[in-house]
């Protein structure tokens, strides 16, 4: 491989032994001259190996090896923001991806929505894995568009295999907090994420703004917003109340002309500029069963597009 190959794989070299290291690059050559799936079996194929006596060997190297993925993803997050820009931010995607599998020996599968063959009309389930993955937005200087590149992916067992395994089930919102803290461990610094509706949760919020990580994602039309309290009068007893009035709905808002709506251009898909309308205020998100948290709330309009878009953010961005 060209030194500068070898160079960036060095990095990942004292996490494991010499005979483990040794098998880890030949399939990571394999890996990138192999073309269609990339299976052990042609990685070994490709390289001429396919008469390998010991060919079980380099499927250790997944299955029973002793090294850590998770000093891995550190040690690859670094990398990987040694290319961002100076005085870019460090943007983290999470998003959940499905893996096609199906046998008895695979004990962490489930039912899962299949997002390629689903439609808005029609929902299609299929047998896999479930995995969460966090990718670092990186602009490149040969691309229009900034590339999503992974560095940390968590398996998220289903509900019935942690059932048949006598293990406390943990959510998508479970796995996505330790997943935040480790990242902010590692960085010691503040980042955004950026997830879709599946991550707009009250308990995730609460736990970025401790960690002062931003967290943006995509709101609900019927999400209850309320207005701050007002303060306590001097002498009253009782408990103090911890929100406001409740503010209209999403939906109102955006058939009320009488608000302030603001336009701007941004980048749409491909690239393109789109001038858009949209509305924003700092409110109060409240769940029954958790503490009220403000949040900084965004509703877009496309003219083009007779649809209602809404976002927020946590800690509240002062900027937009």
């Amino acid at each position: 491989m060209p030194d500068t190959i070898i160079t960036i794989l060095s990095a990942f070299a004292p996490l494991m032994s010499s005979a483990t290291w040794l098998k880890a690059t030949t399939l990571i050559k394999g890996a990138l001259l192999c073309r269609g799936p990339r299976r052990i079996t042609s990685l070994l194929r490709v390289l001429g190996l396919s008469n390998e006596p010991r060919f079980e060997k380099y499927h250790r190297v997944l299955n029973r090896d002793k090294w850590s993925c998770v000093l891995c993803a550190k040690i690859l997050l670094g990398l990987l923001i040694a290319l961002l820009p100076s005085g870019f931010p460090v943007i983290v995607l999470v998003d959940e991806t499905l893996e096609r599998r199906k046998g008895k020996q695979i004990k962490a599968k489930g039912y899962y929505r299949d997002a390629v063959r689903s439609t808005q009309k029609k929902v299609v389930k299929c047998l896999g894995l479930k995995w969460i993955c966090m990718t670092l937005v990186v602009p490149l200087p040969w691309n229009k568009r900034p590339w999503a590149l992974p560095f940390l992916t968590v398996l998220a067992p289903s509900k019935q295999a942690n059932e048949k395994q006598g293990r406390s089930h943990r959510t998508t919102v479970d796995w996505t907090i330790t997943m935040v803290k480790l990242v902010t461990r590692w960085l010691k610094r503040s980042w955004i994420l950026v997830g879709d509706g599946a991550y707009a949760c009250i308990e995730l919020g609460h736990r970025c703004r401790k960690l002062n990580v931003t967290l943006i994602s995509r709101l609900r039309l019927d999400a209850c917003l309320y207005e701050f309290p007002e303060p306590t009068p001097k002498g009253k007893r009782g408990r103090k109340r911890v929100k406001g009035k409740r503010i209209c709905s999403f939906k109102d808002l955006a058939q009320d002309a009488s608000q302030h709506w603001i336009e701007a251009d941004v980048k749409w898909y491909g690239g393109q500029l789109l001038r858009i309308r949209y509305l924003t205020g700092v409110h109060l998100w409240y769940k029954a069963g958790e503490k009220p948290l403000p949040i900084r709330w965004v509703v877009v309009i496309n003219p083009n597009q007779p649809i209602v878009q809404t976002f927020f953010s946590v800690p509240i961005l002062t900027c937009w």
